[in-house]
């Protein structure tokens, strides 16, 4: 196979040497009856080669967008209207991307194709009046009667209804307590802000100072239009029996309320301080928190309470960071991200193109890696409150998050530079070995790997009716122990006794179906994708009775059209689980636990290689509308527009060139301590 961009690149020579030669077929000519799957195979890997290398930045990285939901917007247009500097551009532009996004019901989802989502839709209700749409329109009085329908803005989340208290739309006292004084709760406390996970942690702490200052700036017009019968209950003023946790946390609810009265003001002014520093402090270079858009948000919100002007240098950075979450499209619509994705993306990439037989020490690899090894965090996060002594090392997922490695992201930017032969080898065997023992370091009591923090399992935060939405702890998943899992064999640490200790985990973790929970992506797919092949490379054999439970439940959820998929749906609903339509990235991610299982030349997996290669674009590219990436199981789904690239090529060159045959081809470093 020969990949083109900016000149030749050679690649490892396929097993079909066939299909590598010659002028390109058209797309029509594909699948025709004489070309072997082999064949098809090679030539759609070709294809997606030098459209996967023709993306790469200048600088070297890779990044999709990152699509969420609407929300995003609402909210961001909000922020903008609490702090006087909401513009006519700027709002036209999200409306128009809101209202692209309306279901034919009225209502807004949080995935393509998922159903109407109560708070999404009054958030997105609210964006457009804000943009001067009329309740009268019709696509307005559409959302509104579905709104009324389910409750009113009674029935949202906690989030949206802290939305709409900062404009007087809600009263604050029937909003959950958040009191200031919780930052300073001790480390051991069950509940101090180290229990939740750092996502968490970064949005409550500035919430706690908007809830203690509970401000309200007038809107231009009401949402009477929202509101059920103002003279009914609210469901949740009704706590739950004292015998359960949540009744139990009800009613510290009613006690943190009692206590806001008569809270001591020398205390209070303390621990809004304390929340100022603590805020400040975690401010990344480029102006934003952690990375991502709404804790950045909430922090200058909170910061602004604080008097904190918008000219102050911390405001104006926060103000500007939030600008490069915004994606501009030729229509003129304005689409928020809800975070970026540079180092995750570029990692894969460099997977991609080595498994698909780019040469180890082609440029665009070289200059990734690079990259990749200057994003290395060398600073202490809020990790070390768990692990004090343990050096930094890891890499995060976004340009600026310093404060918050991921274990995930350096699994992965460890496995990407292990395939690159870079002229200064020893840097980065330098780079990987101060990965692999800061990824070591994080494991958690069970043998397990969380995402962000080690042994972040309490249940508590969880039942606050404040956490109404989504994952507020980080405890150990399947799918980011088995990247670590696959990394640490990869450095040759396959019988470490660390390693053993987390597949013993992910043997013990598979389903009964044979299937593991996917909880960073959707879902028993991605788990399962991730598993197999990290058990495969850490020892275990193919014909080992958990690999071949794998192998049947991924041949018994196939598609008739030969791809995989899987509906969010599966998070809440059992019967969603291994169906939904094809997608590009969960028929690679199938493929990948197939082919380390061995079934190269079985049934399944020549359907789905020619899945793959049949529904492949002119340009190399594949369409996934799909959301197939997951923030919190069901709540906050994503669609990673760059995994429909790099997971296809990834099973394509695996299929075409063997397992792994980069590792073997490209740079290997130096066995880390």
């Amino acid at each position: 196979m020969t990949a083109t961009t900016d000149g030749s690149a050679e690649a490892l020579p396929p097993r079909a040497a066939s299909a590598t030669t010659g002028s390109p077929i058209p797309a029509t000519a594909r699948d025709a009856p004489a070309e072997t799957v082999e064949q098809v195979a090679a030539r759609a890997t070709e294809r997606a080669v030098t459209h996967l290398l023709a993306s790469q930045h200048s600088d070297g990285w890779w990044k999709g967008d990152l699509e969420t939901n609407v929300t995003m917007d609402a909210e961001d247009l909000l922020l903008r209207q609490f702090l006087g500097i909401l513009d006519d551009r700027t709002t036209q532009a999200a409306a128009r991307w809101i209202r692209s996004q309306q279901r034919e019901d009225g209502t807004w989802a949080t995935f393509y194709g998922g159903p109407g989502e109560l708070s999404t839709t009054i958030e997105a209700y609210v964006a457009l009046r804000l943009a001067g749409d009329e309740p009268e329109a019709p696509h307005m009085e559409a959302a509104s009667a579905w709104v009324r329908k389910e409750g009113g803005i009674a029935s949202s989340r906690v989030f949206t209804r802290i939305w709409l208290a900062l404009f007087g739309w809600w009263k604050w006292e029937d909003l959950p307590e958040l009191p200031p004084e919780l930052i300073h709760l001790p480390k051991w406390f069950p509940l101090n802000i180290y229990s939740f996970g750092c996502w968490a942690r970064q949005t409550i702490v500035p919430l706690t100072v908007v809830s203690a200052y509970r401000p309200v700036r007038r809107a231009p017009f009401t949402l009477d239009e929202l509101h059920t019968d103002p003279a009914l209950p609210n469901p949740s003023s009704r706590p739950a029996p004292l015998t359960t946790w949540d009744g139990v946390f009800q009613r510290l609810d009613r006690a943190l309320h009692a206590y806001r009265k008569v809270s001591l003001r020398p205390l209070r002014r303390g621990a809004l301080n304390t929340c100022a520093r603590w805020i400040i402090e975690r401010q990344e270079n480029d102006g934003c928190w952690g990375g991502i858009q709404p804790p950045a948000v909430y922090s200058i919100i909170a910061l602004h309470l604080l008097g904190y002007d918008l000219d102050h240098p911390v405001m104006r950075a926060g103000l500007e960071s939030l600008d490069r979450f915004a994606v501009w499209y030729e229509d003129g619509s304005r689409m928020i991200e809800a975070c970026q994705s540079p180092v995750w993306d570029t990692c894969l990439a460099i997977i991609a193109l080595a498994d698909a037989g780019v040469r180890p020490d082609h440029p665009a690899l070289v200059k990734a890696a690079e990259w990749m090894a200057a994003e290395q965090i060398s600073r202490r996060g809020d990790w070390t409150v768990r692990r004090p002594r343990l050096p930094a090392g890891g890499w995060a997922f976004e340009f600026h998050n310093d404060n918050y490695p991921d274990i995930d992201d350096t699994a992965e930017v460890i496995l990407a530079l292990k395939r690159v032969a870079h002229p200064e080898p020893d840097r980065i065997a330098s780079a990987v070995q101060r990965g692999v023992q800061w990824n070591l370091g994080m494991q958690s009591r069970n043998g397990a790997w969380g995402a962000f923090d080690v042994d972040n399992t309490s249940q508590f935060p969880n039942r606050l009716p404040f956490c109404d939405f989504g994952e507020v702890i980080d405890p150990p998943s399947a799918d980011v122990t088995a990247h670590v899992v696959e990394m640490l064999a990869a450095v040759g640490k396959e019988h470490d006794p660390r390693t053993r200790r987390g597949v013993e985990w992910l043997l013990a973790e598979q389903e009964p179906n044979g299937s593991w929970f996917g909880r960073w992506g959707v879902n028993y797919i991605y788990g399962t994708g991730s598993v197999v092949p990290a058990l495969i490379a850490a020892g275990i054999p193919a014909s080992h009775p958990a690999i071949r439970r794998a192998v049947r439940w991924l041949e018994s959820v196939q598609n008739a059209d030969g791809g995989w998929g899987e509906d969010l749906r599966s998070y809440p609903d059992t019967s969603w689980v291994g169906r939904g339509a094809s997608t590009a990235s969960q028929t690679a991610w199938a493929l990948l636990a197939l082919l380390a299982a061995g079934e190269r030349e079985g049934q399944a997996v020549e359907r789905g290689v020619r899945w793959l290669a049949e529904t492949q674009a002119d340009d190399g590219s594949w369409d996934e509308p799909y959301f197939t990436g997951t923030g919190f199981p069901w709540d906050f789904s994503i669609n990673y527009h760059l995994y429909r690239m790099v997971f296809p090529l990834t099973a394509l060159g695996r299929y075409v060139h063997g397992e792994h045959p980069a590792l073997e081809a490209g740079y290997r470093p130096r066995e880390a301590a």
